[in-house]
């Protein structure tokens, strides 16, 4: 008995740290309550351990030869992703809920699908008539898309090894559930448990796995935080529903470049491509109005114009409001902590209102001139 409570390990559902005995707070990542107790090692898995222990190889030995990506049908994905979709990758698309992930996702599969490769759409969020419906509306019916309504993780792994498709789309992780893990569909034990089991599965079938996940209202994919480090390559699709345009970000990827965007405009067919976000996000400045200024900003390797918008007003309170909108906050007060300091400049009693127009978030150094 003792030794058996001697094995038992907590885990935290954030960071996925691991602790021997329980505490309130996590000291890898600070979060509260977030460490739960795992089954102690049974003697099954200490035996079959010792049955065979692997043996590393020299470096120098190891073999070369690498898959080569396939295209999406999209020059402008490809470059985002590197050169397109590398067999056996697992990506992780995140973004609120409607901001277009599904309608983007079904053109990146009818695209695929255009190129040869063979793609399946499987939901547990939507009927398979909704699924219709939306790609009638994108034409991508009749590409060779299949689809499967399904929540259960068994499904999915029987179907990768069986019939593994180029191609694999899971809408969402958060939906999926297993018999073999703990808690109900979405919970932290049961998304790490899906991706663990999925992306052992894709790797094995070279298949191509796009997962879908919702976002929290930090704007951080929901679930333990171990996800973004399981998979390959992790997207965000933000966006304001008000908005026509959308960013599709890069923030990891193992296979080409990180922080690239990609601007996307919604329209009745979907989401198509701005080549030119320059013009798009100027096209309604007004030169004539003060307290705007365009600056080149980079992002990834993209540079762009982008309009800085200002605005101070006297203020009505004993300490002055500072607002910022598509950059840091903390940023905008060591710029005017600045502009005191060295232009003898007294903000001490006005509010100050910045924002990035087109409401766009950047983190571009050469916006503080702007």
């Amino acid at each position: 008995m003792a030794s058996s409570r001697s094995r038992i390990r907590y885990v935290c559902t954030v960071c996925g740290g691991q602790q021997s005995r329980w505490m309130g707070q996590c000291p890898h990542c600070g979060s509260w309550g977030s460490l739960e107790e795992t089954a102690p090692q049974t003697s099954s898995a200490a035996g079959s351990r010792e049955q065979g222990v692997p043996r590393p190889s020299p470096i120098e030995e190891v073999d070369q030869s690498v898959k080569q990506p396939v295209s999406t049908g999209s020059d402008p994905v490809d470059s985002l992703l590197g050169e397109g979709l590398m067999p056996g990758s697992v990506l992780l698309l995140g973004g609120d809920p409607g901001v277009g992930k599904s309608t983007f996702v079904l053109q990146l599969m009818g695209g695929y699908c255009r190129q040869g490769g063979s793609a399946v759409y499987i939901t547990g969020e939507e009927t398979l008539a909704q699924v219709r419906q939306r790609a009638q509306r994108l034409e991508v019916l009749g590409s060779g898309i299949r689809a499967l309504y399904t929540t259960r993780l068994e499904d999915v792994l029987g179907l990768l090894e069986s019939d593994p498709p180029g191609m694999l789309v899971l809408d969402s992780i958060q939906t999926l559930a297993s018999g073999e893990a703990e808690g109900t569909a979405g919970s932290p034990a049961q998304v790490r448990a899906c991706a663990s089991a999925l992306t052992e599965a894709a790797r094995s079938a070279n298949t191509a796995l796009l997962l879908l996940g919702h976002v929290t209202k930090e704007g951080q994919i929901a679930g333990p935080k171990l996800l973004e480090h399981m998979v390959d390559t992790v997207l965000y699709l933000e966006g304001e529903k008000q908005q026509t345009y959308r960013v599709l970000r890069a923030v990891k990827n193992r296979f080409g470049p990180t922080s690239n965007l990609l601007v996307l405009t919604m329209v009745q067919q979907g989401l198509h491509i701005v080549h030119d976000p320059s013009t798009f996000f100027l096209r309604a400045r007004d030169p004539e109005l003060s307290g705007t200024a365009v600056v080149m900003a980079m992002e990834g390797q993209r540079a762009f114009a982008i309009e800085v918008q200002a605005l101070a007003s006297r203020s009505f309170f004993s300490v002055p409001r500072r607002t910022s909108l598509g950059f840091d906050t903390n940023r905008l007060h060591l710029l005017l902590a600045l502009m005191e300091k060295k232009l003898n400049l007294d903000m001490a009693g006005v509010d100050l209102y910045a924002r990035i127009g087109g409401g766009l978030r950047l983190q571009e150094p050469a916006l503080d001139l702007g």
